[in-house]
């Protein structure tokens, strides 16, 4: 049998100076409030001139702007780094997190992933996969970013799927005896997140034991760690190796610091990680129009688009108002699919419609009472069965779900050199 590949690993991991308020440091994944620019000014008018990780990524509301933000980003982080604001706290570890929110306290690992153990493309099986359809055309901007930047920050998250609480676990029940490297209320409503420094031998070694022992139980082709968030993110980190890599000695290539890219590892079965499904804004056209189109679509595919019976089931939001939906004999293998497919070719055929991809509920309602606007809520995701179905699609359509609400996604905190 093959030697197991240590396929998550700790890492010199970097961390403001003493002096820096980690309250205007950290600020939420830049992948959040696409459609609400109000959040990110708020955020601006939080940090001020302190030091914070909202100069060292690109919100993607302003994507527009790449060209103007990119280079200051690079400096930044040039600077953060000559002048201390970037210190390595953690030589060579994991970072311990513990995440407080609504929906309680969550745990995570934070270390890097061997990226020559990644592959998003179709059919590939390795030991870290992506778990929802990457887009190619969505890695140039990405790229930009990596490309030059010093350094790396993360709101990737990795599940692992631990029922018996192997790898986590263990460290959270020592957590007080580690050393404390943050503790503090995150902003505009994020909760509280606190770090603990995992560094001795006794415990890097129980964290690879027990993923080791995990894979094994997995079989031929195992998934081992299943990208749950940050999808795209990773896939830039693999594009940007993939350039390097080839311009290095074989020697180089082992160690590199852009083999492996940082991020945190949660348990798909901690019970403060909720799933919820990611929602769909058209813009730019009529709900008369949208549906026409839809019931014609669904007609010529063999299935039917009702208000009520056996399907697929989604809400339409219209101005103040809902309506149920369901798609009968639907063509997806999940809910997901069946309306992601019609809205693909919706999009094709009408050029001056527009999708956004909306985290909340609530933030889909307010956003469905513009004018010539249609939101589709959709239906809850099981996470319990999530290890199955990805294993079973290969991948899920993209945007199909997302671990807990916008304001629960992960805040960049740690950073790593590349």
């Amino acid at each position: 049998m093959p030697e197991k590949k240590n396929a998550f690993r700790p890492a010199q991991i970097l961390l403001p100076s003493a002096e820096i308020a980690p309250e205007t440091w950290a600020c939420l994944a830049c992948d959040q409030y696409t459609s609400q620019p109000a959040y990110w000014e708020q955020v601006e008018e939080l940090v001020g001139d302190q030091p914070s990780t909202l100069r060292l990524m690109l919100p993607e509301c302003y994507l527009g702007e790449s060209d103007a933000r990119i280079p200051k980003i690079h400096a930044t982080m040039a600077d953060y780094l000559q002048q201390g604001v970037l210190q390595p706290v953690v030589k060579n570890g994991f970072v311990l997190c513990r995440r407080t929110t609504p929906s309680g306290t969550r745990l995570g690992l934070v270390g890097t992933v061997d990226l020559e153990e990644y592959d998003f493309a179709p059919g590939s099986r390795p030991l870290i996969r992506p778990t929802e359809q990457t887009i190619a055309e969505r890695l140039p901007a990405r790229l930009k970013i990596r490309r030059g930047a010093p350094v790396e920050l993360s709101h990737i998250l990795i599940l692992i799927d631990d029922p018996e609480r192997t790898v986590l676990e263990p460290l959270a029940q020592k957590a007080e005896a580690l050393r404390k490297l943050y503790d503090f209320d995150l902003m505009q409503g994020g909760g509280h997140l606190a770090g603990f420094a995992v560094e001795a031998s006794e415990d890097l070694a129980q964290v690879d034991h027990a993923l080791k022992a995990l894979q094994e139980k997995l079989g031929e082709h195992p998934l081992l760690l299943a990208v749950g968030d940050g999808n795209h993110s990773l896939a830039t980190a693999k594009a940007y190796w993939e350039e390097i890599k080839g311009t290095l000695s074989e020697k180089e290539r082992k160690n590199h610091p852009a083999r492996f890219a940082l991020c945190e590892i949660e348990n798909i079965h901690d019970e403060a990680l909720l799933f919820e499904p990611i929602h769909r804004l058209i813009t730019g056209t009529t709900p008369e129009e949208l549906y026409d189109c839809w019931e014609r679509y669904a007609e010529e595919r063999g299935m039917t688009v009702s208000e009520e019976g056996e399907g697929h089931t989604f809400i339409m939001n219209i101005r103040k108002d809902e309506y149920p939906v369901v798609v009968k004999k639907p063509e997806g293998a999940i809910p997901c699919e069946t309306i992601q497919l019609f809205l693909d070719d919706f999009l094709e055929s009408h050029p001056k419609a527009n999708i956004d991809y909306i985290h909340g509920a609530a933030a889909l309602r307010e956003l469905s009472r513009q004018k010539d606007a249609v939101g589709f809520l959709l239906p809850a995701i099981d996470k319990h069965t999530f290890f199955d179905v990805v294993k079973e699609l290969g991948v899920l359509p993209r945007k199909t779900f997302s671990m807990g609400e916008a304001d629960e996604k992960r805040f960049y905190m740690e950073c790593k050199k590349i």
